[in-house]
């Protein structure tokens, strides 16, 4: 009996919703909906300006989940020195992740203090999102279907394609300089 009256109601909420978002031009797509295309993608830049991912059509993209209390918090260093030394064939977007350890507590403007005074971080960072679980942000729903990978731990690293059709995944060990990942840029 209860099922008969809370059914209808879910259902019309979730229409609801789906309509908020479809009207009001939020990029949402329904539940278990993904991108055919990384190019699809628009996100929030840690400032909140929303970037339009097709912007980087032509040039190979290495997206990283980072945090800022981790041990391979360092390898920020590595992801800048990646940015300035291949920046014309690469383009490096870091994403802040909270997923493992509570490593990324963060507001979005701490974040990116933290990442200029202490790396120096010219790269484009995006705001906080969830790479694992429930809430896992739609780019690494998109990122784990092309790969059949997730994040590891924080700095796991995609590299994709000039095209954006593959995608190849680097664990949190794997260094930004290291030869597997400058051999594929190059």
């Amino acid at each position: 009996m209860k099922l008969k009256i809370v059914l209808p109601i879910l259902i019309t909420m979730g229409l609801a919703a789906f309509l908020t978002n479809k009207l009001s031009g939020n990029n949402i797509k329904p539940a278990g909906s993904i991108a055919n295309s990384i190019y699809e993608f628009k996100i929030n830049s840690l400032e909140g300006k929303e970037i339009d991912f097709s912007k980087y059509k032509g040039k190979k993209l290495l997206i990283v989940n980072t945090a800022s209390k981790c041990g391979k918090t360092p390898q920020y260093a590595g992801l800048e020195k990646l940015h300035e030394q291949f920046g014309d064939k690469v383009n490096v977007l870091g994403f802040p992740a909270n997923n493992f350890l509570w490593q990324e507590p963060g507001s979005s403007e701490e974040i990116a203090a933290f990442c200029e005074r202490n790396y120096g971080v010219k790269f484009q960072m995006f705001e906080k999102v969830s790479v694992k679980g429930n809430d896992q942000h739609p780019l690494y729903q998109w990122l784990e279907a092309k790969t059949g990978k997730r994040p590891d731990w924080n700095f796991a690293k995609f590299l994709v394609s000039e095209d954006g059709t593959q995608v190849t995944f680097f664990n949190s060990s794997i260094q930004p300089l290291d030869e597997s990942i400058v051999s594929k840029i190059q």
